[in-house]
């Protein structure tokens, strides 16, 4: 795929950015109650604790929702359409949102194992999965 948003990274969420650069998929991991969670922020969702970390993920993972997606929200999007946009359960138990490309958008079903892939976007890379 080519085109699509940008994102906007803040602060907080540079680390996250500086990852993808490198092929690493960061999540953020609590040092006080262990809880993993997908957006870096500055206190732990469950224990409200400033002692976090950095975890990278593995890539792989399972599809529990998806939606294909036939009219394109953005006018960057034109030409990418149809595309599978889903939720996608990391094996580390962290869902996150993305695409699953390079099949068939109708083939994609819910228990399907996926694989991080990344795209490049503009100065941005990205992660996608794809069908393991």
């Amino acid at each position: 795929m080519s085109g699509g948003p940008l994102p906007t990274p803040s602060p907080i969420s540079q680390p996250y950015f500086e990852g993808t650069k490198i092929g690493e998929l960061r999540v953020c991991e609590c040092r006080s109650c262990g809880a993993l969670f997908r957006f870096i922020r500055e206190l732990c969702p469950k224990c409200w604790s400033d002692d976090l970390g950095i975890k990278v993920c593995s890539g792989r993972g399972t599809v529990v929702a998806r939606v294909i997606v036939h009219t394109p929200p953005y006018e960057s999007m034109n030409g990418r359409t149809p595309y599978v946009l889903a939720l996608v359960e990391l094996e580390e138990g962290v869902t996150m949102m993305s695409n699953v490309v390079d099949c068939d958008p109708s083939s994609v079903g819910i228990g399907d194992r996926v694989a991080l892939t990344w795209e490049e976007r503009g100065e941005y890379v990205l992660p996608q999965f794809r069908p393991a």
